[in-house]
């Protein structure tokens, strides 16, 4: 039988901007209450939504994960349009190594089209974000296992890249995946797949669609983690 495991989801929007003190204590006081019974905590990656206090995904998680050194932490998850993906590799290849190997790649195409506009961002049709994602996954498992990483693709390149020092172990990689090409993206090349907000019947529908597209790419369902 599968080991169930259970994650701690932080709040990281919807913040009282007067509170800020209070916010940073409550969370290290729920994570302390956690620790022995919850395996990992994650935040969610969202740059704004109107004007709601919102903390950036990546800097939240990297400040809470030094506090609480038992914890296994990633996002559900980071959005691949806003950092450059050998960036990203970089930026988890350093947190795995600072945290002594406790960080979950969590990685998704995007799609609140508010925040892209207002920071600046393009905002491409789907099918072109689910693109840019599967060529985000190359370069990052390329740059965390190559000596030296090229890639050549129709949205990102690197030449010739070095990320050092190499994560050990690997960071677990999770995507969150609804769509048919997303899923079969997902059976692809991701470790674990996350599906969140979704009552019992559409996961069961979601779980069918997944095993398909796992049989579609030669993956066996059983080794990529659901969450």
């Amino acid at each position: 039988m599968t080991q169930v495991q259970f994650g701690f989801t932080m709040p990281a929007d919807q913040l009282d901007k007067a509170q800020q003190r209070s916010y940073v204590d409550d969370l290290n006081r729920a994570l302390t209450l956690v620790h022995g019974h919850f395996d990992s905590a994650w935040f969610i990656d969202h740059l704004q939504f109107g004007d709601t206090v919102v903390l950036e995904g990546f800097t939240a998680l990297s400040y809470i994960a030094a506090l609480h050194p038992s914890l296994k932490f990633g996002h559900t998850v980071l959005c691949q349009s806003f950092r450059n993906p050998a960036l990203l590799a970089k930026m988890g290849a350093t947190l795995q190594f600072l945290s002594g190997g406790r960080f979950i790649l969590g990685l998704g195409a995007g799609w609140h089209e508010e925040e892209y506009r207002a920071y600046g961002y393009d905002f491409p049709p789907a099918s072109v974000r689910v693109h840019q994602l599967e060529e985000t996954l190359q370069i990052i498992k390329a740059l965390w296992t190559e000596e030296q990483a090229s890639f050549e693709g129709t949205y990102y390149r690197v030449t010739e890249a070095y990320c050092e020092p190499k994560p050990d172990p690997i960071p677990p990689i999770i995507v969150g995946a609804f769509g048919p090409k997303m899923l079969r993206l997902t059976a692809k090349y991701a470790d674990g797949w996350n599906v969140s907000s979704t009552g019992i019947r559409q996961y069961r529908r979601l779980v069918a669609a997944f095993e398909r597209a796992c049989a579609e790419v030669g993956r066996d369902p059983a080794t990529v983690r659901r969450s």
